[in-house]
Protein backbone atom coordinates (compact mmCIF):
# COMPACT_ATOMS: atom_id res chain seq x y z
CA UNK A 1 0.00 0.00 0.00
CA UNK A 2 1.56 3.41 -0.63
CA UNK A 3 2.22 5.56 1.49
CA UNK A 4 4.10 8.03 -0.92
CA UNK A 5 1.52 10.76 -1.39
CA UNK A 6 2.42 13.92 0.37
CA UNK A 7 2.33 17.54 -0.44
CA UNK A 8 5.34 19.32 -1.25
CA UNK A 9 6.33 22.99 0.10
CA UNK A 10 6.31 25.73 -2.63
CA UNK A 11 6.21 29.10 -3.14
CA UNK A 12 4.64 30.16 -6.13
CA UNK A 13 5.56 33.22 -7.84
CA UNK A 14 2.47 34.26 -9.03
CA UNK A 15 -0.94 31.74 -7.17
CA UNK A 16 -2.77 32.24 -10.71
CA UNK A 17 -2.45 28.79 -12.58
CA UNK A 18 -3.02 30.57 -15.84
CA UNK A 19 0.39 32.76 -15.27
CA UNK A 20 1.71 30.02 -14.10
CA UNK A 21 1.02 27.78 -17.51
CA UNK A 22 2.22 30.31 -19.39
CA UNK A 23 5.43 31.16 -17.39
CA UNK A 24 6.73 27.71 -17.63
CA UNK A 25 5.42 26.95 -21.29
CA UNK A 26 5.47 30.00 -23.43
CA UNK A 27 8.24 32.22 -21.94
CA UNK A 28 11.64 30.85 -23.13
CA UNK A 29 14.80 32.84 -21.87
CA UNK A 30 17.00 29.35 -21.86
CA UNK A 31 19.12 28.16 -24.54
CA UNK A 32 19.34 24.38 -25.00
CA UNK A 33 22.50 22.48 -25.06
CA UNK A 34 24.13 21.35 -28.02
CA UNK A 35 23.22 18.24 -29.71
CA UNK A 36 23.57 16.14 -32.67
CA UNK A 37 20.10 14.51 -34.40
CA UNK A 38 19.28 10.76 -33.84
CA UNK A 39 16.74 8.72 -35.86
CA UNK A 40 15.01 5.63 -34.82
CA UNK A 41 12.88 3.44 -37.24
CA UNK A 42 9.64 2.23 -36.36
CA UNK A 43 8.11 -1.22 -37.21
CA UNK A 44 5.23 0.64 -39.60
CA UNK A 45 8.45 2.60 -41.54
CA UNK A 46 7.99 6.29 -39.66
CA UNK A 47 10.87 7.74 -38.00
CA UNK A 48 11.23 8.97 -34.86
CA UNK A 49 13.70 12.27 -34.65
CA UNK A 50 15.97 12.63 -31.68
CA UNK A 51 18.20 15.18 -30.40
CA UNK A 52 21.25 14.01 -28.53
CA UNK A 53 23.79 15.76 -26.11
CA UNK A 54 26.31 13.90 -24.80
CA UNK A 55 28.97 15.93 -22.54
CA UNK A 56 32.76 16.03 -23.33
CA UNK A 57 34.50 13.53 -21.04
CA UNK A 58 30.81 11.49 -20.96
CA UNK A 59 30.95 7.83 -19.94
CA UNK A 60 27.63 5.46 -20.13
CA UNK A 61 28.29 4.65 -16.22
CA UNK A 62 27.05 8.40 -15.81
CA UNK A 63 23.45 7.77 -17.15
CA UNK A 64 20.93 8.75 -19.34
CA UNK A 65 17.97 11.31 -19.08
CA UNK A 66 15.57 10.93 -22.20
CA UNK A 67 12.85 13.78 -22.12
CA UNK A 68 9.27 13.61 -23.60
CA UNK A 69 7.25 16.69 -24.60
CA UNK A 70 3.76 17.23 -24.16
CA UNK A 71 0.66 17.80 -26.55
CA UNK A 72 1.54 20.39 -29.59
CA UNK A 73 5.60 20.10 -28.02
CA UNK A 74 8.64 19.05 -29.66
CA UNK A 75 12.23 18.69 -28.68
CA UNK A 76 12.47 22.43 -28.51
CA UNK A 77 10.21 23.09 -25.72
CA UNK A 78 11.03 25.44 -23.31
CA UNK A 79 11.03 22.93 -20.33
CA UNK A 80 12.62 20.39 -22.44
CA UNK A 81 15.50 22.58 -23.23
CA UNK A 82 15.94 23.99 -19.68
CA UNK A 83 16.25 20.59 -18.09
CA UNK A 84 18.29 19.41 -20.69
CA UNK A 85 20.67 21.40 -20.29
CA UNK A 86 21.07 20.75 -16.73
CA UNK A 87 21.04 16.84 -17.30
CA UNK A 88 24.03 18.17 -19.66
CA UNK A 89 25.49 20.29 -17.48
CA UNK A 90 26.08 18.08 -15.28
CA UNK A 91 28.07 15.38 -17.08
CA UNK A 92 25.32 13.12 -18.03
CA UNK A 93 23.51 12.71 -21.29
CA UNK A 94 20.71 14.06 -22.12
CA UNK A 95 18.44 12.87 -24.99
CA UNK A 96 15.24 15.01 -26.25
CA UNK A 97 12.53 12.86 -28.10
CA UNK A 98 10.41 14.58 -30.95
CA UNK A 99 7.54 11.78 -30.90
CA UNK A 100 6.02 11.22 -34.38
CA UNK A 101 5.85 14.53 -36.81
CA UNK A 102 7.15 16.43 -34.28
CA UNK A 103 10.25 19.23 -34.00
CA UNK A 104 13.10 18.29 -36.30
CA UNK A 105 10.93 14.91 -37.63
CA UNK A 106 8.57 16.74 -39.27
CA UNK A 107 7.57 15.05 -42.15
CA UNK A 108 9.13 12.16 -40.97
CA UNK A 109 6.00 10.65 -39.88
CA UNK A 110 3.01 9.24 -41.53
CA UNK A 111 1.46 8.56 -38.58
CA UNK A 112 0.11 10.04 -35.23
CA UNK A 113 1.50 10.59 -32.14
CA UNK A 114 -0.88 10.20 -29.07
CA UNK A 115 -1.74 9.58 -25.50
CA UNK A 116 -0.54 5.98 -25.12
CA UNK A 117 2.25 5.63 -27.82
CA UNK A 118 4.18 4.08 -24.77
CA UNK A 119 5.36 1.21 -27.77
CA UNK A 120 7.56 4.14 -30.03
CA UNK A 121 8.90 5.05 -26.34
CA UNK A 122 10.04 1.47 -25.60
CA UNK A 123 11.58 1.16 -29.32
CA UNK A 124 13.51 4.24 -28.64
CA UNK A 125 15.19 2.92 -24.94
CA UNK A 126 16.22 0.00 -27.03
CA UNK A 127 17.94 1.64 -29.41
CA UNK A 128 19.65 3.75 -26.92
CA UNK A 129 20.82 0.43 -25.08
CA UNK A 130 21.91 -0.98 -28.50
CA UNK A 131 24.38 2.06 -29.07
CA UNK A 132 24.60 2.47 -25.21
CA UNK A 133 24.09 -1.13 -23.83
CA UNK A 134 25.79 0.15 -19.93
CA UNK A 135 24.25 3.27 -19.41
CA UNK A 136 21.43 3.52 -16.92
CA UNK A 137 18.10 5.47 -18.06
CA UNK A 138 16.29 7.65 -16.40
CA UNK A 139 12.80 9.05 -18.30
CA UNK A 140 11.30 12.30 -17.79
CA UNK A 141 7.92 13.24 -19.02
CA UNK A 142 5.83 16.25 -19.25
CA UNK A 143 1.85 16.73 -19.36
CA UNK A 144 0.57 13.88 -22.67
CA UNK A 145 4.81 12.99 -22.76
CA UNK A 146 3.95 12.38 -18.38
CA UNK A 147 0.59 9.71 -19.03
CA UNK A 148 2.88 7.86 -21.63
CA UNK A 149 5.76 7.59 -19.36
CA UNK A 150 3.67 6.51 -16.59
CA UNK A 151 2.12 3.90 -19.27
CA UNK A 152 5.20 2.68 -20.45
CA UNK A 153 6.63 2.27 -16.84
CA UNK A 154 3.72 0.28 -16.18
CA UNK A 155 3.72 -1.98 -18.91
CA UNK A 156 7.36 -2.43 -18.44
CA UNK A 157 6.78 -3.70 -14.62
CA UNK A 158 4.62 -6.14 -16.30
CA UNK A 159 7.04 -7.23 -18.84
CA UNK A 160 10.29 -6.30 -18.47
CA UNK A 161 11.46 -3.16 -16.58
CA UNK A 162 15.51 -3.75 -16.83
CA UNK A 163 15.06 -0.76 -19.89
CA UNK A 164 14.53 1.73 -17.37
CA UNK A 165 15.84 2.57 -14.03
CA UNK A 166 13.68 5.27 -13.00
CA UNK A 167 10.63 7.88 -14.12
CA UNK A 168 9.93 11.34 -13.13
CA UNK A 169 5.77 12.13 -14.82
CA UNK A 170 5.04 15.89 -14.61
CA UNK A 171 0.79 16.95 -14.61
CA UNK A 172 0.13 13.54 -16.29
CA UNK A 173 -3.26 13.04 -17.47
CA UNK A 174 -3.13 9.72 -16.29
CA UNK A 175 -7.26 9.69 -16.70
CA UNK A 176 -7.96 11.05 -20.14
CA UNK A 177 -11.29 10.99 -19.79
CA UNK A 178 -11.21 13.08 -16.95
CA UNK A 179 -8.80 16.02 -18.25
CA UNK A 180 -11.32 15.08 -21.65
CA UNK A 181 -14.29 16.72 -19.47
CA UNK A 182 -11.82 19.70 -17.90
CA UNK A 183 -10.91 20.96 -20.83
CA UNK A 184 -14.67 21.12 -22.18
CA UNK A 185 -15.55 23.41 -19.26
CA UNK A 186 -15.99 27.01 -20.27
CA UNK A 187 -13.24 28.16 -18.09
CA UNK A 188 -10.68 26.54 -19.79
CA UNK A 189 -11.89 27.27 -22.91
CA UNK A 190 -7.90 29.26 -23.51
CA UNK A 191 -6.42 25.83 -23.23
CA UNK A 192 -8.59 23.68 -25.12
CA UNK A 193 -8.52 26.47 -28.41
CA UNK A 194 -5.13 26.79 -27.84
CA UNK A 195 -4.39 23.24 -28.10
CA UNK A 196 -7.38 22.23 -30.95
CA UNK A 197 -5.24 25.18 -32.90
CA UNK A 198 -2.05 23.78 -32.52
CA UNK A 199 -3.17 19.81 -33.78
CA UNK A 200 -5.17 21.44 -36.77
CA UNK A 201 -2.13 23.29 -37.86
CA UNK A 202 0.01 19.61 -37.12
CA UNK A 203 -2.60 17.77 -39.03
CA UNK A 204 -3.27 19.60 -41.85
CA UNK A 205 0.63 20.16 -42.45
CA UNK A 206 0.85 16.05 -42.38
CA UNK A 207 -1.84 15.80 -45.01
CA UNK A 208 -0.65 18.26 -47.56
CA UNK A 209 2.65 16.29 -46.93
CA UNK A 210 1.43 12.39 -47.72
CA UNK A 211 -0.99 13.67 -50.00
CA UNK A 212 -2.05 10.08 -50.08
CA UNK A 213 -3.89 9.96 -46.81
CA UNK A 214 -7.26 10.57 -47.03
CA UNK A 215 -8.56 13.92 -46.69
CA UNK A 216 -9.32 14.86 -43.35
CA UNK A 217 -12.97 16.73 -41.92
CA UNK A 218 -11.24 19.28 -39.51
CA UNK A 219 -11.37 23.05 -39.56
CA UNK A 220 -9.88 25.23 -37.12
CA UNK A 221 -12.80 25.76 -35.34
CA UNK A 222 -13.39 21.74 -34.52
CA UNK A 223 -12.96 21.77 -31.18
CA UNK A 224 -10.55 19.37 -29.17
CA UNK A 225 -12.91 16.75 -28.02
CA UNK A 226 -14.26 16.67 -31.68
CA UNK A 227 -10.37 15.78 -32.79
CA UNK A 228 -10.48 13.60 -30.66
CA UNK A 229 -13.42 12.15 -31.53
CA UNK A 230 -13.05 12.63 -35.31
CA UNK A 231 -9.44 11.93 -35.91
CA UNK A 232 -7.03 11.20 -33.26
CA UNK A 233 -8.94 8.03 -32.10
CA UNK A 234 -9.63 6.78 -35.45
CA UNK A 235 -5.81 7.29 -36.81
CA UNK A 236 -4.63 5.20 -33.91
CA UNK A 237 -7.11 2.83 -34.74
CA UNK A 238 -9.40 2.69 -31.38
CA UNK A 239 -12.96 2.40 -32.28
CA UNK A 240 -13.83 6.00 -30.86
CA UNK A 241 -12.32 8.63 -28.21
CA UNK A 242 -14.10 7.07 -24.91
CA UNK A 243 -12.18 3.76 -25.95
CA UNK A 244 -8.89 5.76 -26.78
CA UNK A 245 -8.73 7.39 -23.19
CA UNK A 246 -9.61 4.33 -21.59
CA UNK A 247 -7.33 2.00 -23.43
CA UNK A 248 -4.37 4.57 -22.94
CA UNK A 249 -4.99 5.99 -19.38
CA UNK A 250 -1.53 5.44 -17.29
CA UNK A 251 -3.76 5.23 -14.39
CA UNK A 252 -4.60 1.37 -16.01
CA UNK A 253 -1.25 0.33 -15.35
CA UNK A 254 0.37 2.45 -12.43
CA UNK A 255 0.14 0.05 -10.10
CA UNK A 256 2.62 -2.20 -12.06
CA UNK A 257 5.05 0.08 -12.09
CA UNK A 258 8.74 -1.37 -10.40
CA UNK A 259 10.93 1.62 -10.56
CA UNK A 260 11.61 4.49 -8.86
CA UNK A 261 8.73 6.62 -10.12
CA UNK A 262 7.85 10.36 -9.18
CA UNK A 263 4.49 11.85 -9.97
CA UNK A 264 4.83 15.69 -9.58
CA UNK A 265 0.92 17.17 -9.36
CA UNK A 266 -0.41 21.00 -8.50
CA UNK A 267 -3.60 21.02 -6.44
CA UNK A 268 -4.81 23.81 -9.33
CA UNK A 269 -3.62 21.96 -12.60
CA UNK A 270 -6.36 23.68 -14.98
CA UNK A 271 -5.90 19.88 -17.09
CA UNK A 272 -5.97 17.29 -15.18
CA UNK A 273 -7.27 16.22 -11.67
CA UNK A 274 -4.82 16.03 -9.11
CA UNK A 275 -6.64 13.97 -6.81
CA UNK A 276 -6.75 10.82 -9.57
CA UNK A 277 -4.23 8.55 -8.52
CA UNK A 278 -5.92 9.19 -4.59
CA UNK A 279 -8.48 6.38 -4.68
CA UNK A 280 -5.31 4.12 -5.86
CA UNK A 281 -2.95 1.89 -3.31
CA UNK A 282 0.32 2.53 -5.12
CA UNK A 283 3.54 0.80 -4.86
CA UNK A 284 5.90 1.86 -2.63
CA UNK A 285 8.37 3.15 -4.98
CA UNK A 286 6.10 5.54 -6.96
CA UNK A 287 5.67 8.14 -4.76
CA UNK A 288 2.92 11.42 -5.52
CA UNK A 289 4.22 15.12 -4.60
CA UNK A 290 1.48 17.63 -4.91
CA UNK A 291 1.50 21.61 -4.25
CA UNK A 292 -0.89 23.85 -3.59
CA UNK A 293 -0.04 25.92 -6.76
CA UNK A 294 2.01 25.68 -9.77
CA UNK A 295 -0.88 25.41 -12.51
CA UNK A 296 0.19 22.58 -15.60
CA UNK A 297 3.63 22.17 -15.91
CA UNK A 298 4.43 25.56 -14.26
CA UNK A 299 5.92 25.10 -10.75
CA UNK A 300 7.27 28.98 -11.15
CA UNK A 301 8.92 30.20 -7.72
CA UNK A 302 8.77 33.33 -6.01
CA UNK A 303 12.55 33.34 -4.75
CA UNK A 304 13.71 34.64 -8.15
CA UNK A 305 17.21 33.71 -7.36
CA UNK A 306 17.21 30.26 -6.16
CA UNK A 307 13.67 28.37 -6.88
CA UNK A 308 12.43 30.43 -9.66
CA UNK A 309 12.54 27.59 -11.88
CA UNK A 310 11.29 25.00 -8.51
CA UNK A 311 10.03 22.13 -10.87
CA UNK A 312 13.67 22.01 -12.47
CA UNK A 313 14.96 22.23 -9.65
CA UNK A 314 13.47 19.29 -8.12
CA UNK A 315 13.59 17.13 -11.35
CA UNK A 316 17.58 18.20 -11.02
CA UNK A 317 18.27 16.62 -7.86
CA UNK A 318 16.06 14.04 -7.77
CA UNK A 319 18.12 12.97 -10.73
CA UNK A 320 21.35 13.47 -8.94
CA UNK A 321 20.21 11.25 -6.38
CA UNK A 322 18.86 8.43 -8.14
CA UNK A 323 21.57 8.06 -10.23
CA UNK A 324 24.10 8.46 -7.05
CA UNK A 325 22.43 5.46 -5.50
CA UNK A 326 24.45 2.32 -5.97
Amino acid sequence: MALMKKKMKFTPLLKSPYYQTVLANIVDFGKEPPSKPHFVKLADGDVLSLEVSTPKGWTEEKGTVVLLHGLCGSSKSPYIKRIAKKVYNSGRQAIRINMRGCGIGAGLSKNIYHSGCSGDIKKVLQDIKKHFPRTPIILVGFSLGANVTVKLAGELGQEDSSLLKAAFAVSPPVNLLTSAHRLALPKNQFYAEYFSKQLFVHIDKLHKTFPDLPPHRLTEKTSLNDIDELYIARRAHFSNALNYYKQCSGVKVVKSIKIPTIILLAMDDPIIDPNELDKIDLPDNVEVLKTDHGGHIGFVGMNILREFRWMDNLIENWIDKIFDTK
